[in-house]
């Protein structure tokens, strides 16, 4: 028996979250594919695959007569319209699964606190950012007690940036940074977003810096190793671009962080990239392949848990 589930966005994040379900899901079915635009390829591409569809949004939604059925929702619409399709989607039973940076409900990054949260009614899966970088903060929290700051730099190829994405930008580096503290553990954060106008497009490339105190080189590079393969597991291309890059600061050369002080301790600089499956979006898209990989886990995971019970 599956999960059955329903996807609010017909755009890049929504139909590549559609064709993951298709392809590869284990205890998740795609009963319904939501849109606006009844001219959607998103919409188009559902329909030849057999799945009931609506351009009338949420409310068309609940108007399918699969709806009764469906016991979990994606959103991967916009922060701004999600609140009201939270509210009504919750309203009638369903567990969303939130792919803007709304952030009604808790942040997840699977790896690090999915099964903390499953029984929420509404899961934010912060970004694609805080996807890909969050669990490196994480990795080098836990090796070393204390991270006093931690930046992000996400670049992602500008073709592989919707409207939705674009409309966001704000949201995306407000929820990204909140998560950095809230979920990764540092004691502050801060998240920038480049999208990269390079032809021919370039793959998703992330860059973290940690200021840490506590613990060792060896301790960080192994933590980080460790959570790369734990992520690849469901993002299998997600690795290290390099080996972790260490800087010391002792009494002699401090640095002065804004806000918190003088720093003595570890910088760890850490490079990823991220290379999409290409489900539905060429390779370069793995913004969108981490979102929707990591949506997927954390709706497998509810499935499993649900059946389990």
């Amino acid at each position: 028996m599956k999960a059955k589930a329903a996807i609010i966005g017909s755009g890049n994040i929504g139909t590549d979250l559609m064709i993951k379900i298709l392809r590869t899901a284990k205890h998740i079915e795609i009963a319904a594919m939501v849109g606006i635009d009844p001219k959607s390829d998103g919409l188009a591409r559902a329909a030849r695959m057999g799945v009931a569809t609506t351009a009338d949004g949420v409310e068309g939604l609940r108007g399918l007569p699969v709806y009764p059925e469906i016991s979990i929702v994606f959103d991967a619409t916009s922060a701004g319209a999600h609140a009201e399709h939270d509210r009504l989607l919750r309203a009638d039973g369903k567990r969303v699964i939130d792919l803007t940076p709304a952030a009604i409900g808790p942040y997840v990054i699977p790896p690090i606190n999915l099964d903390q949260h499953l029984g929420e009614g509404n899961i934010n899966m912060v970004t694609c950012g805080g996807q890909a970088t969050i669990p490196m903060v994480h990795a080098v929290k836990r090796a070393t007690g204390r991270v006093v700051y931690a930046e992000i730099v996400a670049s992602i190829a500008s073709k592989s940036a919707g409207p939705g994405t674009r409309a966001n930008i704000d949201e995306f580096t407000e929820t990204t940074s909140r998560a950095i503290e809230s979920v990764g553990g540092a004691e502050r954060g801060k998240a920038i977003i480049v999208l990269n106008p390079a032809e021919p497009p370039v793959i998703m490339r992330d860059t973290v810096f940690t200021l840490s105190q506590g613990g060792s080189e060896v301790a960080i590079r192994d933590s980080v190793a460790q959570m790369v393969e734990t992520v690849s597991s469901y993002v299998p291309g997600y690795r290290l671009k390099q080996d972790v890059q260490f800087e010391r600061f002792g009494s002699n050369n401090p640095v002065h962080i804004p806000g918190l002080g003088t720093f003595e301790g570890l910088k760890s600089t850490i490079f990823l990239e991220v290379e999409g499956a290409a489900h539905y979006l060429p390779a370069y898209a793995g913004n969108l392949d981490i979102m929707t990989s990591a949506a997927l886990a954390t709706a497998e995971r509810l499935a499993a848990r649900e059946f389990a019970s």
